[in-house]
């Protein structure tokens, strides 16, 4: 089995800020709005260098998607910038009605997402924000796993017509993926193969899914691990080859059991090649404060979670 191993870690939010960076040397259309929040999305080096294509809102995030949606008449690209609590939950009506009904393209990009948030508690760990933007028709939602893949995706998006939600986190977290990748929207990522059972997981659950996948191999258990970085449009294709290879599977993610990737992936299944399927999420509850390592623990949302999965779900074939 390829093993993944790294030598850094670092915020996914800073991936954002360097691929908006980028993309303030290389496309000009791209303009960014914050919230109030610059500092914590890491949009410094953007501002830096274009401060005439930079608004900041201030605390007032619903009118930020409103100048947003504007923006894109008149052919610009707008980035929006602020906790993912913010980007979804309070602006949801802002969303539906000026940026997903006429299709605009806003990129709706969110920090702080789930609970590695941490010590700021429940009101600001949004568990449901991906399943309240997959039901929009349209909208296009991508949760990535590290560094590497949040920088690639941010430039990728920006060449996507249509509203996109991107999704990052505020801990350090491992950088294991190529840091010249090619981001396809609605491509998985293949990372092990395996016979035994298929672990598709997304954003920072990914490497606890490559931490759980060696763990597995020595009970002599081959998993095959596929990072599903794109929500929607799901890669059906990569989930149903595999689970027809493996006959299980396990869905893994920093979001509630209800409307997440697993609800997603279960649906694929349900329609095209029913298959026993065991889901790493939040039940149904709001998180707390704590270190993200603590929360992660008490709510079942790591490698030893997904190896508990694993053995469930392959007596279940």
């Amino acid at each position: 089995m390829k093993k993944y191993t790294y030598t850094e870690k670092k915020d996914t939010r800073s991936g954002f800020g360097a691929g908006l960076a980028e993309l303030g040397k290389t496309n000009p259309n791209v303009v960014a709005l914050c919230a109030d929040l610059i500092g914590s999305l890491k949009m410094d080096e953007f501002i830096k260098n274009n401060p005439e294509r930079f608004f900041q809102v201030g605390i007032a995030e619903a009118n930020m998607m409103g100048i947003a949606a504007g923006l894109t008449i008149g052919g610009k690209i707008p980035f929006t910038g602020t906790f993912a609590n913010f980007s979804t939950g309070r602006v949801y009506d802002q969303i539906r009605q000026s940026i997903a009904y006429s299709h605009k393209n806003v990129k709706i990009c969110a920090s702080h997402a789930g609970l590695t948030l941490g010590e700021d508690g429940a009101t600001h760990q949004i568990l449901e924000d991906i399943g309240l933007m997959k039901m929009l028709p349209g909208m296009t939602v991508i949760n990535t796993c590290d560094y590497n893949q949040t920088k690639a995706a941010t430039i990728a998006i920006a060449d996507h017509q249509g509203p996109v939600y991107l999704r990052f986190g505020r801990p350090a977290v491992p950088i294991f993926t190529d840091p010249n990748q090619k981001f396809e929207i609605g491509k998985a990522v293949q990372l092990t193969e395996g016979k035994d059972v298929t672990i598709v997981a997304t954003g920072h659950l990914v490497w606890e899914a490559l931490q759980a996948s060696e763990v597995l191999e020595t009970m002599g258990i081959a998993s095959e691990v596929i990072n599903i970085h794109t929500i929607k449009p799901l890669d059906e294709v990569a989930i149903l080859n595999s689970v027809k290879k493996t006959g299980c599977i396990v869905t893994a993610e920093e979001h509630n059991y209800y409307g997440g990737l697993g609800e997603s992936v279960a649906r694929t299944l349900a329609q095209q090649h029913p298959t026993p399927q065991e889901f790493i999420a939040t039940q149904d509850t709001f998180g707390e404060s704590g270190t993200p390592a603590q929360l992660m623990e008490k709510y079942g949302l790591n490698s030893d979670a997904i190896v508990a999965a694993v053995k469930k779900v392959i007596t279940r074939k």
